[in-house]
């Protein structure tokens, strides 16, 4: 149910987080469960579409222990994504996304 550019850009942004934190993702889902007072130490200043990797490499970089769940994932029952259903959506986010990957990955 994901566009190939998706996966594609998972993966990649997966291995780029391993790199960097040292830990493998296989998902950059926006779904996470986490005790407030350790989101609260993270530190997080992204408000857009790269919060949750920026969620993940801090994470990461303060030993947290990360789990993941797989959960069911279908298509879309209405509508499109105005993020990855577009072109233009797509490249917006993905330059968030990656300016996210910089400042959490260098700083």
């Amino acid at each position: 149910s994901m566009g190939a550019h998706q996966i594609l850009a998972g993966r990649l942004i997966g291995a780029a987080v391993g790199l960097i934190g040292g830990v493998r993702y296989t998902d950059m889902s926006a779904f996470r469960a986490i005790r407030l007072d350790r989101l609260e130490a993270l530190g997080l200043r992204e408000m857009t579409y790269g919060w949750n990797l920026e969620m993940q490499v801090r994470a990461a970089r303060a030993g947290l222990r990360v789990r993941e769940v797989p959960l069911p994932y279908r298509r879309r029952i209405a509508g499109q994504s105005k993020v990855a259903g577009t072109v233009r959506g797509s490249l917006r986010a993905g330059a968030q996304i990656t300016a996210t990957l910089l400042r959490a990955g260098l700083g």
